[in-house]
């Protein structure tokens, strides 16, 4: 299961049936879980700790050093949850002393080929990124979020579960919940209707959530006033409450 010309660091744990490729390079203070499948030249730094049954394929860098001019080679780390599918060249750094110390990405993701994740940024859940897409550091991407192909996301920027940015869209604000973003000039579309039916939304659910984007992106009304009139929509549908807690939360604003 072990290439005999791959290079695996005496302090490594490989549980049981892991598999390893020709030619990768698994360093110090890494660890990877039963199951984990590891294709030919890769690389994989530590302090890393890489959850069961991933695939991770050729040419793809994990837990290397963080790209910040600011990193003097503290001991930060990588955390990556069960099922993640990394595709070719794709890289994922771990975190910085000044953003917590931590990248980690959760359970069931598909990173397609050349994305990037950044240092110190938070992946949640079943989340996808298409290729070439990226995450500057310190980005929060909450479960079942899409990420299109091209497209980037600003550092420090939350992009709200089951939310679609649409390819070469570039986020420099919040994305809320549920709600597509596309363009030049990056501004929302409506709400993610096709994800939200293929997630077992109901019919009911989803027309709440449509007229909770017109209150928030329709009315021109103020953040305070449209979270207000949410408040009274949740009683009937409480889907609108991450949406409400996603414009209380944000620093930076929303994408309009």
């Amino acid at each position: 299961m072990i290439s005999e010309h791959a290079i695996i660091h005496p302090s490594a744990n490989l549980a049981k049936g892991v598999s390893i490729g020709p030619g990768t390079i698994i360093g110090a203070d890494v660890e990877i879980g039963e199951g984990t499948w590891v294709g030919p030249h890769v690389v994989i730094q530590g302090p890393t700790v890489i959850g069961k049954n991933n695939k991770i394929f050729q040419f793809a860098s994990v837990g290397d050093e963080p790209q910040d001019i600011t990193y003097q080679g503290e001991p930060t780390r990588l955390e990556l949850g069960d099922n993640n599918v990394i595709r070719e060249f794709s890289m994922i750094s771990r975190g910085t002393v000044k953003g917590g110390g931590l990248t980690r990405l959760g359970n069931n993701n598909f990173l397609m080929a050349y994305t990037h994740v950044g240092h110190d940024c938070m992946v949640g859940n079943h989340v996808i990124m298409v290729n070439y897409s990226a995450l500057s550091g310190h980005v929060i991407l909450d479960d079942y979020a899409t990420i299109g192909a091209y497209a980037a996301v600003h550092q420090f920027c939350h992009v709200g579960a089951y939310a679609f940015i649409a390819r070469a869209t570039y986020v420099t604000k919040d994305v809320l919940p549920y709600v597509m973003i596309a363009g030049v000039d990056t501004s929302a579309c409506g709400i993610n209707t096709v994800g939200l039916r293929r997630r077992g939304f109901s019919s009911t659910a989803i027309d709440c959530l449509r007229r909770a984007y017109k209150i928030i992106y329709r009315k021109g009304l103020t953040v305070q006033q449209a979270v207000a009139e949410l408040e009274l929509l949740q009683i009937d549908c409480v889907e609108v409450i991450p949406m409400i807690e996603a414009l209380n939360k944000s620093t930076r604003g929303i994408v309009r």
